[in-house]
């Protein structure tokens, strides 16, 4: 090979050979080893994911026999209902795995009186449905009423969710009236007809939901957002936006649970014939549970 062709190979090889050691000693070394690994740039200093919310689930009452061997108790139905609504989120929250979402603990606070989170310890607060009275006065309901309004009055630092009774129990400590309804009970798949705000809340036109009571919230309190309402009910949820969102209906019930518990209360004759068959036909009837379960969790996330 001829001495020219020799040389300029040589200062060929020579350029390649700096420019390789400039672009890797170059390299901060900080973000040498994520582009090794990824071949990609650098994810060092980015923020840590957000921590799980801490949900304390206030256990209202007990579920029914067959329910409570599947679920254990209603912190373990919730924790079903909040499961699936992440699961099908489609983006909407930050992952669709609820653990990364919301650390759930459960309070049986009717038969521990004393029984209940510190509110430094907790991000939201969920009020579960039972089959006792909001405006009853027993011990634990009293003790419930004074954790709730401690709560609200966090100014929204501890959201507060109410199914149901939990619902009406939030109404009361805000100074509304609850009682029975004169219509009887509303059991069963309903539709609820959403005012703007449910429909902006629940991402739906019309909110169909299980239903299981007899008493009902007469009207609003004072600052309260209105989100439903039907021929039944004329408080069928209502928010205050990053301080409270609440349902009369229940979301987490599925056929299997509704279809017990309208068995057991026809077996003591609390619903009669008529009332138990009609409400074990529309205990099949699809529902928006899920769709409230994801209004729930993007509720507890608003700051």
């Amino acid at each position: 090979m001829p001495l020219l062709v020799r040389r300029l190979l040589s200062a060929v090889l020579a350029l390649v050979l700096l420019a390789v050691c400039y672009n890797y000693y170059l390299v901060d070394p900080h973000d040498l080893a994520p582009r090794l690994r990824s071949g990609g740039p650098s994810t060092m200093g980015s923020s840590d994911p957000p921590r799980a919310l801490r949900l304390a689930v206030l256990e209202c009452d007990s579920p029914q026999p067959q329910t409570r061997e599947q679920y254990g108790n209603y912190t373990g139905v919730f924790t079903a209902l909040l499961s699936a609504a992440a699961a099908e989120s489609a983006g909407a929250l930050p992952s669709s795995e609820l653990s990364a979402l919301v650390s759930i603990k459960g309070y049986d606070i009717v038969n521990e009186l004393h029984t209940y989170p510190d509110l430094d310890d907790i991000d939201a607060v969920l009020l579960t449905g039972s089959r006792h009275n909001a405006y009853d006065n027993d011990p634990w309901i009293k003790n419930l009423l004074d954790f709730t309004t401690r709560a609200l009055d966090t100014d929204g630092r501890v959201k507060v969710v109410g199914i149901c009774f939990g619902h009406q129990i939030i109404a009361r400590a805000l100074g509304a009236k609850v009682g029975k309804s004169d219509k009887g009970w509303e059991v069963a798949v309903t539709d609820v007809d959403l005012t703007p705000a449910g429909k902006h809340i629940f991402e739906l036109d019309t909110l169909r939901i299980h239903q299981m009571h007899h008493d009902v919230v007469f009207g609003f309190p004072d600052g309260a957002v209105p989100l439903g309402a039907n021929a039944f009910c004329d408080n069928q949820g209502m928010y205050s936006p990053g301080r409270y969102l609440t349902v009369q209906g229940h979301p987490e019930f599925t056929t299997d649970i509704i279809s017990e518990v309208l068995f057991n209360r026809h077996t003591v004759r609390v619903f009669t014939d008529e009332q138990y068959e009609d409400g074990m036909r529309r205990a099949v009837v699809p529902h928006d549970g899920v769709a409230v379960g994801r209004a729930i969790l993007k509720f507890m996330r608003q700051r």
